[in-house]
């Protein structure tokens, strides 16, 4: 499975925004975008340009990549697939990206990174209905109940997410059950249940010229 290797934190920075890619790192001093506000490489402090129509929608879709962990192939699927579905394109973009096992397992507190969740998931100590899902870009559907595995609860990874999960509570249309490590999906994402600071609509021109 094709992943990034690189260097975390250049990637807030690069696209000047907490992305929070590395857990408990990005809510500590020790968070690489708040020692370094700036691009990196050897021009990063150098004198902001203001950027292009084009350069503003690359940069938004790149930022909205990392974030949800994607490479360009797979994040241009998601594309072209909320554009055949009904509604606002950008909206169903989003939606999707939300819906996805590592993400949700992300929001529901069983991990503390989309990283970290994805590999939880593809070592399967993740169920979906009782049935165990290794697939990370797996997408639930509204009443759907997650959990941990039973073997799995006293991984200790788990057992720290689940620890710090008041510090990110789940939105609004995930129910939560902590002490049973179980999560339910209640109603299907809607725009106004993503917090994070996105501009979809700069997506969606630059993918259609």
């Amino acid at each position: 499975m094709a992943r990034y290797t690189g260097p975390t934190c250049r990637l807030c920075r690069r696209e000047d925004a907490q992305l929070y890619l590395k857990g408990d790192r990005c809510f500590s001093q020790k968070c690489g975008y708040e020692r370094r506000p700036y691009p990196p490489g050897q021009h990063g402090q150098g004198r902001k340009r203001r950027p292009s129509d084009y350069g503003q929608q690359l940069r938004e879709k790149q930022k909205v990549k990392r974030m949800y962990g994607l490479l360009e192939k797979q994040f241009r699927g998601y594309y072209y697939r909320a554009s055949r579905m009904k509604g606002v394109t950008g909206e169903n973009l989003l939606s999707l990206l939300e819906r996805r096992l590592d993400n949700v397992t992300l929001r529901l507190g069983f991990g503390a990174s989309h990283a970290e969740c994805r590999q939880l998931a593809r070592h399967g100590h993740y169920r979906v209905n009782g049935k165990k899902v290794d697939i990370p870009s797996y997408l639930v559907k509204e009443g759907d109940v997650i959990e941990v595995c039973t073997e799995s609860r006293k991984v200790q990874k788990v057992v720290d997410a689940l620890a710090k999960v008041d510090r990110t509570p789940a939105p609004g249309w995930l129910e939560l059950d902590k002490d049973n490590f179980k999560g339910k999906v209640s109603a299907l994402p809607a725009r106004s249940d993503i917090a994070a600071e996105i501009d979809e609509q700069l997506i969606v021109e630059l993918y259609s010229k």
